[in-house]
């Protein structure tokens, strides 16, 4: 795969900064940012792995009848608030 340009705007103080900070690493703020982007890119697709086997997971889990239908969680919560409510009426008096 060929090289190609990247370019881009930057508050100049900034870049003063970066490529002294880059020197400082005994690096060039060029091969700094070519590593920063290596591993953006590589993190990016470790989430996506992630979050696609969550995914696979749970429609799997679904698939297997492991669901909770909506009346239930529905009354679950209900009760939940209720149980709020009247904890927030007691501290209130």
């Amino acid at each position: 795969m060929g090289n190609t340009t990247f370019s881009f705007q930057v508050d100049e103080n900034l870049k003063k900064r970066f490529t002294e900070a880059a020197r400082t690493r005994e690096c060039n703020a060029e091969q700094l940012l070519r590593d920063f982007m290596s591993d953006f890119v590589k993190r990016q697709g470790e989430i996506e792995a992630r979050f696609r086997e969550s995914v696979k997971l749970g429609l799997d889990s679904a698939n297997a009848g492991n669901v909770v239908h909506a009346d239930e969680v529905d009354a679950m919560f209900a009760e939940r608030r209720e149980m709020t409510r009247k904890r927030i009426v007691k501290e209130e008096t």
